[in-house]
């Protein structure tokens, strides 16, 4: 017999031998600890790291696969998406991603380009941080398209194909009673800048849960670009309470919590815990609120703003870059600024983009007139809102509180040969405005129909603002507003469009609208300031610093906006204009060897010095190695 059937003969008799417990006992004890030594795949590793560093290790890192009593022990606790993932369904999500780019490949680009180009350049950002934000800054004009809008779009609606390294922080409805010790579950003992989205209506996308984080992790690389803010003192946050997308809630390789949203005390309940936690580690940082569903948007903004540094990019942040354009438009038409207030606009849209920008056009239009009661009242009748049922009036049942202060009068309208729920073409037919400003996220609103109406516009030169992101959200792209309205107009966009050749050597200019050109410079100057709060002030120097940037010859061709290789120096002149508004405002506390009294001594020239000699740059730093 061979001393392979020896062992296998002997093997067999030890089983027979377990199956009686009186023979168990006589089992020598070596042979008994051999028969329960674990494989080597099963036994536990000792790890000496923890948090990120875990995750950042390719042998121990297991990502979505951690349980919820490792996350716990391992301090992992927010720092990954709140499902936890079996290996399987781990490689079946990446074979679905892999297979979506064989397909892309074979069949040509409909959509992967810009995708591809993002996968590349998060990969170097996982890799190199330094050089990743060198090549976004160097190429800044051409890549922003990528890592936001409107990239950012397409990589939201594919996260969960997408993830692979974890960037950011997760917070969960689960997680109700354990935010406060899990803020101290992310490293640096100093963040700067929050940018954090609860996933309800990324850009003009919609629900789209916890996959949201994308957008706040592209809002936080342009922080680093554009306003140099120091790349390891930003923090990305998704807060999952759920998605009310049925897609999302049936799809098994989704990454968040598969049930409905949170509403009510019980939502407001998670944000309070939320920031009472990241305030309690970091009392000087500012959190922006990114892409929250209009109901809950303003809701938010008014219950924190005066008790934190906090504001909202979609409901201020879009509200100063459209009163810029605006501002910018009537320099175009060949006028003052102080003129803004004679502007008819025509709004589509009454979200909370569109809201947010009609308080400040009116905000900014009193001021002009004057800041009293008439002021207020007469810039109110400057505006016509249309919504989805049509033009809001007063008759209008159920309507938004948010909206109640721009219902038109019932005989204002009557006068003007409209009514209540009257369509966008009528109303733009019957006003003849001198802008048409679109915020409702409806791609292709603007119908030909609608722009052959806008051709009446008493205007000398009637603008066009088709805001919506992402791109097929626009309104009406460039190309249809040029032929159809004519070449004498302004066109503004919320996502770039190439400029439109219009023959004879002229050129239809296409401004993009970006809120890039002003959070990078609101959150930078808030921070330099010391700012107890980010007030109505601060907000309107930035835009109007925005509106005087271009020179009056570019705003006489059509360019509203300025080219966005230019951001760095944009971001340096708003943050100071808001510094500044600060500082008159006694707002100001000041910033590390810069205290308030320091501050109120600066000039102007001054004040964009402090901005600039702030502002990070990426630099390889000499390392220096230190045994604890």
């Amino acid at each position: 017999m061979s001393n392979f059937s020896h062992q296998i003969r002997a093997a067999s008799a030890l089983i027979n031998r377990l199956k009686h417990p009186r023979e168990f006992s006589r089992i020598p004890m070596l042979m008994r600890s051999r028969s329960f030594t674990t494989i080597e795949g099963d036994r536990p590793t000792i790890v000496h790291k923890r948090s990120l560093d875990i995750l950042h290790d390719p042998w121990f890192n297991k990502g979505t696969s951690f349980s919820m009593t490792e996350r716990d022990r391992l301090d992992l606790r927010g720092l990954l998406p709140p499902s936890v993932m079996s290996s399987e369904q781990q490689i079946e999500r990446f074979m679905v991603d892999l297979k979506r780019l064989e397909v892309h490949a074979r069949d040509g680009p409909s959509d992967p380009n810009a995708l591809a180009k993002w996968r590349i350049l998060n990969r170097l950002h996982d890799r190199n941080e330094t050089m990743y934000y060198k090549v976004l800054i160097a190429n800044i004009e051409e890549y922003a398209p990528i890592v936001y809008t409107p990239t950012v779009g397409l990589v939201c609606q594919n996260y969960s194909g997408l993830f692979r390294r974890p960037r950011g922080m997760y917070f969960s409805a689960e997680d109700r009673g354990e935010m406060m010790s899990m803020v101290y579950n992310w490293p640096a003992d100093q963040v700067d800048m929050i940018v954090v989205t609860d996933g309800s209506r990324i850009l003009g996308l919609g629900d789209l849960g916890v996959q949201g984080i994308g957008i706040a992790i592209g809002k936080l690389d342009l922080y680093v670009a554009a306003a140099g803010i120091n790349p390891q003192r930003v923090l990305p946050v998704m807060i999952d309470v759920g998605t009310n997308n049925e897609k999302l809630l049936k799809d098994p390789l989704y990454l968040g919590l598969q049930e409905h949203r949170l509403d009510g005390d019980e939502y407001v309940a998670v944000i309070d815990e939320f920031m009472n936690a990241v305030f309690t580690r970091w009392p000087n940082v500012i959190v922006q609120f990114e892409d929250f569903q209009s109901k809950w948007a303003f809701k938010l903004l008014q219950r924190y703003r005066s008790t934190y540094r906090m504001f909202n990019d979609d409901v201020q942040g879009t509200a100063g870059v459209a009163i810029a354009g605006l501002l910018g438009a009537v320099r175009g038409q060949g006028k003052p600024m102080i003129d803004f207030p004679k502007q008819k606009i025509v709004v589509a849209g009454a979200g909370s983009a569109g809201i947010g920008v009609l308080n400040s056009a009116r905000k900014t239009m009193a001021r002009m007139l004057g800041n009293n009661e008439s002021a207020f009242e007469s810039a109110r009748s400057q505006f016509w809102v249309v919504d989805a049922k049509g033009l809001i009036t007063e008759e209008r049942e159920n309507i938004d509180p948010d909206a109640l202060p721009f219902a038109r009068k019932v005989k204002e309208i009557q006068r003007q040969g409209l009514r209540e729920g009257a369509s966008l073409v009528e109303v733009v037919r019957e006003v003849k405005p001198d802008v048409l400003l679109g915020l409702s996220a409806v791609g292709g609103l603007f119908s030909k129909e609608v722009l052959e109406a806008l051709k009446g516009s008493t205007s000398t030169r009637p603008a066009i603002f088709a805001m919506s992101n992402p791109t097929k959200n626009a309104e009406c792209t460039a190309e249809e507003a040029f032929s159809i309205v004519g070449d004498n107009i302004i066109f503004a966009s919320g996502s770039p469009f190439n400029d439109v050749d219009l023959g004879n050597g002229h050129i239809g200019h296409c401004n993009q609208g970006n809120n890039m050109y002003l959070f990078p410079g609101i959150g930078l100057g808030a921070l330099l300031s010391g700012s107890r709060i980010i007030s109505d002030g601060m907000l309107q120097a930035a835009a109007e610093c925005l509106a005087a940037y271009m020179t009056e010859e570019q705003v006489l061709d059509g360019v509203i906006y300025p080219s966005t290789s230019r951001i760095r120096d944009i971001t340096k002149e708003v943050a100071a204009a808001v510094v500044k508004e600060a500082i008159e405002e006694d707002l100001a506390e000041g910033y590390r060897e810069m205290d308030a009294r320091e501050l109120q001594k600066l000039s102007q020239e001054e004040i964009v010095n402090f901005v600039k000699h702030n502002m990070w740059s990426p630099e390889y730093p000499t390392l220096v190695y230190k045994d604890n």
